[in-house]
């Protein structure tokens, strides 16, 4: 990439706070690539930002936005327009999860999820790829889960949401076949974030798993490499690729026993 920070791609990348997105945000400054900053917490971003700017000599700009709010995209949109900012990556990390059983979940976090998860994902791509296919290049990475293959008691809209994502981005990806712009979709298993600790789910038997829990610098590094192979699908994790793969092969009323059983305490 050029070594001038206007001349440089910039990647937007939702959920950068903490977790997998701050993981990314780490690769792709690395690489040169200018960043905007999306997340809640405005104090955060400003710091990862000046840590980023200092190691890595490029530019962050950050939002602070919810994208539980339904307003939230065009907002994204507005101001990235008053910053003069152009976006040629995409990166829909965002995301959280409600445990429990379905008659005992709060409905308003699950419509919460619904909204981040789901449709804020769906507006945001809708809104950066005209741009991304007008100058005849563009990268996007949406973040599903194992869950996307998998029918989930216990976590029935978490994975509902993200199988969702998983057959929204292979869709688009074939759609976009040859445009220059191409979608990725990295589906991590349990990973060692606050996102197991705000969801009430450490205590649960994949993420107590030694074997199956990833730390999110390596689960990162997979998505970056998977997205600048162009790869539509990308599982993290050579043990979560296998269970996956095994699901093929398995009736999908033994899938859902397993699948509880792994998300029980």
């Amino acid at each position: 990439m050029a070594k001038d920070k206007k001349n440089r791609q910039t990647a937007l990348i939702t959920g950068a706070s903490s977790g997998i997105g701050y993981e990314l945000t780490k690769h792709f400054a690395k690489e040169g690539c200018n960043l905007v900053l999306v997340a809640r917490n405005k104090q955060t971003l400003d710091k990862i930002a000046e840590d980023l700017e200092d190691e890595f000599g490029i530019s962050a700009s950050v939002i602070p936005s919810d994208l539980s709010s339904p307003i939230s995209p065009d907002e994204i949109i507005a101001e990235l327009m008053k910053m003069s900012i152009q976006v040629d990556i995409l990166v829909n990390n965002a995301g959280f999860n409600e445990y429990g059983p379905f008659h005992k979940t709060d409905l308003q976090k699950e419509l919460q999820m619904i909204q981040v998860n789901l449709v804020s994902l769906t507006h945001l791509t809708k809104l950066f790829l005209p741009g991304m296919l007008e100058q005849g290049f563009g990268k996007i990475l949406n973040v599903g889960s194992t869950g996307s293959f998998v029918p989930g008691p216990l976590n029935a809209v978490y994975c509902a949401t993200k199988a969702y994502v998983l057959s929204f981005s292979e869709a688009i990806a074939e759609e976009l076949k040859g445009t220059g712009v191409t979608v990725t979709v990295l589906c991590p298993g349990a990973t060692d974030t606050n996102f197991a600790k705000k969801a009430d789910i450490e205590n649960v038997l994949i993420f107590k798993s030694k074997l199956l829990l990833m730390d999110a610098e390596t689960v990162a590094k997979i998505g970056y490499n998977a997205l600048m192979k162009n790869k539509r699908v990308s599982i993290a994790g050579f043990l979560n690729k296998i269970q996956i793969f095994s699901v093929r092969f398995t009736p999908r009323s033994i899938v859902a026993k397993l699948s509880k059983y792994f998300m029980s305490r």
